[in-house]
């Protein structure tokens, strides 16, 4: 597993938000869960990497599978529309 600098700290920064599932990151990055919890242990602090671990245990929205059917990708109410990676003007 080659990565840069800068793909762990978006693995990190995915792996912080609530709603982006470790098959985002599979997907993305071809980063398994169990390398992912390797990557966050290795790259925070200790007392960083256990609150994220108690945040994460048994959170449905970090895995897909166990996501109910109607929930889809987040997006936020305030973003109306999105074109070349910029907010559009309201």
């Amino acid at each position: 597993m080659d990565l840069t600098p800068q793909d762990i700290d978006r693995i990190i920064e995915m792996a912080w938000e609530d709603r982006t599932p470790f098959d985002a990151i599979l997907h993305q990055f071809g980063t398994k869960e169990s390398d992912v919890i390797a990557i966050m242990r290795k790259n925070l602090k200790p007392s960083s990497f256990r609150l994220w671990r108690a945040r994460v245990s048994g959170r449905k929205t970090k895995h897909a599978a166990k996501r109910f059917e109607g929930a889809g990708r987040f997006k936020c109410s305030r973003q109306k529309m999105v074109s070349n990676n910029k907010i559009s003007k309201r």
